[in-house]
């Protein structure tokens, strides 16, 4: 039997100490997950940091042999090398494995033994898992072993947009989306920050994370030092959206323009529609699957309004002005809380369906 059914289970969050890492501590705790212990492990640099858990301190420990001793529930919030590294010794340890990092995402790794299941639960009532025995929660059984991978925030908004509007069969469907540089971790962070405060000041910008300028500035494509290139970054969010959608729902054309905001993933897309739908038809397609629509007389969601909170929020959808059936939508998300939230559902699902 793995470890805390029964009781209260132990996690183990991989990568505290990075932006995803610590959005997913701070998720748990405000959704009162029960957990009897929450273990923050990370590379052996930033073993011994001192943190908190649930209001107590903690220090974060570095993660090695045994570290998944007894964990019910293993979430990779780092690096996808880290996870690709450790995530076999947390299942072998008898925990469900939770991926944040694209490490088992579609096409980058094989899961085996075993399988890996693209999980969102929000979208549960109109696109659910693949694998009915990831969807009987079958975490560990002897025929194979699941592990979850929960997508970021760009492949749960593309995935949701799609699936939502299926069944009103739109003829295209475009979707730009707009990548803070949280979406580096840190690192990305402090650059912009470091950029921002040297084109004020006149000097030379540091350029380490996306060898280009990003403040004040939009990019279709990073330096060529810049690592992962942001077409690879498009090219690995389409081949997650097609994973999930499986065919339940038409792949939408998605493009990346890197912004300078610090957080919150926005959005705009086009879809067309024959026969012509209208917006709130679109806007109740969408409703009850993680996503709030803006009232009237709300103003349209940005970065700094969603800050904080867990849904997709989306501005009065509009009707295009020159072409019949043409509908334009704008939207914004807290790209960590985003994912943050939907890693923790995942865990809330398993454990609702766990045998007492």
């Amino acid at each position: 039997m793995p470890p805390g059914h029964g009781s209260l289970p132990r996690i183990a969050i991989v990568g505290a100490s990075s932006l995803r890492g610590k959005e997913l501590k701070q998720v748990l705790e405000n959704r009162s997950f029960p957990a009897s212990d929450v273990v923050l492990l990370d590379e052996s640099v930033m073993a011994g940091t001192l943190t908190e858990a649930g209001g107590e301190p903690t220090f974060i420990r570095a993660l090695e042999e045994g570290s998944f001793e007894g964990a019910r529930f293993a979430f990779f919030a780092g690096t996808p090398e880290d996870a690709e590294r450790t995530w076999r010794m947390a299942q072998k340890a008898g925990a469900t494995v939770i991926d944040l990092t694209g490490a088992l995402s579609a096409g980058r790794q094989d899961a085996g033994p075993g399988f890996t299941v693209v999980a969102i639960p929000s979208l549960a009532p109109v696109a659910s898992p693949t694998d009915t025995r990831a969807a009987n929660g079958s975490s560990n059984s002897s025929s194979g072993r699941v592990a979850y991978s929960s997508p970021a925030a760009p492949v749960i908004i593309a995935c949701t947009l799609a699936a939502g509007l299926a069944k009103l069969q739109p003829q295209r469907m475009v979707l730009t989306l707009f990548p803070p540089v949280s979406e580096r971790d840190q690192a990305g962070v402090l650059e912009l920050e470091s950029q921002t405060a040297g084109l004020l000041s006149f000097r030379e910008v540091s350029q380490q994370v996306f060898d280009a300028q990003v403040a004040f500035n939009l990019l279709a494509r990073y330096g060529e030092g810049g690592r992962p290139h942001l077409t690879d970054v498009r090219g690995a969010i389409a081949r997650e959206v097609a994973g999930y959608l499986a065919g339940r729902a038409s792949v939408p054309a998605i493009q990346l323009v890197q912004a300078p905001v610090f957080y919150g993933y926005a959005f705009v897309a086009y879809a067309e529609f024959a026969p012509a739908v209208t917006p709130e038809q679109i806007e109740a397609a969408l409703a009850g699957l993680g996503v709030r629509i803006a009232e009237a007389e709300d103003a349209a969601p940005t970065n700094v309004s969603v800050a904080g909170e867990s849904e997709i929020h989306l501005a009065r959808v509009e009707r295009d002005p020159s072409i019949a059936g043409g509908v334009w939508l704008w939207g914004v998300a807290d790209n960590l809380r985003l994912a943050a939230t939907n890693a923790v559902r995942i865990a809330e699902e398993l454990v609702a369906k766990s045998p007492e």
